[in-house]
């Protein structure tokens, strides 16, 4: 497996508020196979990091898990328009998705969980954001 060169840019993860914080961002390096590789990890109601940069045109790897706890969450990116639809329940053991995005823009991605008589996860701050640049 390539290696991944990342830079993180300041810290910070939102929970519990309705606001995404500025946040945790990772820049995506391609490895020596062109693929793009991420790892996301979903937290009590936070993703980190919660701001991704990859390459439009380039495949993009996510691995996605979340910590223990008895929290369900999971991990949504619907960006059609860009060729990407992820939706994939967590568990502590990691999920790999791959897409390549074909088109640059910010596309969010969240945890879709509404418990009943709760907010929904999305709501208390469980959103980041993929920036797909050129």
């Amino acid at each position: 497996m390539a290696a991944l060169a990342l830079s993180a840019v300041g810290f910070g993860c939102a929970s519990g508020g309705s606001q995404q914080s500025a946040g945790e961002r990772v820049v995506a390096t391609a490895g020596a196979d062109g693929v793009q590789r991420v790892t996301i990890v979903a937290k009590s109601f936070s993703f980190s990091p919660n701001r991704v940069a990859v390459k439009a045109g380039a495949p993009v790897e996510l691995t996605i898990s979340k910590e223990p706890d008895v929290i369900p969450h999971n991990f949504t990116l619907e960006a059609a328009e860009a060729g990407i639809t992820v939706s994939e329940d967590l568990g502590t053991k990691p999920k790999v998705v791959r897409f390549t995005p074909t088109k640059p823009g910010s596309y969010e991605f969240y945890c879709d969980k509404n418990p009943a008589l709760f907010k929904s996860h999305r709501s208390l701050g469980m959103v980041g954001t993929l920036e797909v640049g050129p």
